[in-house]
């Protein structure tokens, strides 16, 4: 099968030896995108929700560079630094995937990139 290399200015470059996401096939694999805010290249400033939000937005903007919506989403992964911020980051969370709810895993983690303090990272089929 081929692999594909997706990258958009509209999400945060990476920060390592690793692609924003991949496509295979028809499946596609995003790299975990943190609450960096893509004019800064800093965790954005506010709250739990905010960093959540932008997450969220960072996500959204690789699944449409590679043709797809989070309503293709089969699965999420969580990665949080505080299991405490689960309700609040569960709320913004539920915005995104109102109608359309994934398969879901949420970790806490002991730290993630840059500091930030939640990671999202999904499969799409395109």
């Amino acid at each position: 099968m081929e692999k594909k290399t997706i990258f958009t200015e509209k999400a945060p470059k990476a920060i390592g030896p690793y692609s924003q996401a991949i496509t295979v096939g028809n499946m596609l694999f995003t790299s975990g995108q943190l609450g960096i805010n893509t004019e800064t290249g800093s965790i954005v400033d506010g709250t739990i929700q905010d960093e959540t939000r932008q997450s969220l937005n960072n996500l959204k903007a690789v699944l449409e560079a590679a043709g797809a919506t989070l309503n293709d989403v089969v699965k999420t992964t969580v990665f949080i630094k505080d299991m405490n911020q689960f309700g609040l980051i569960n709320e913004v969370y539920g915005e995104f995937f109102s109608d359309h709810k994934p398969a879901r895993s949420c970790v806490e983690v002991a730290r993630l990139p840059k500091d930030g303090n939640v990671e999202i990272e999904a499969i799409a089929i395109l």
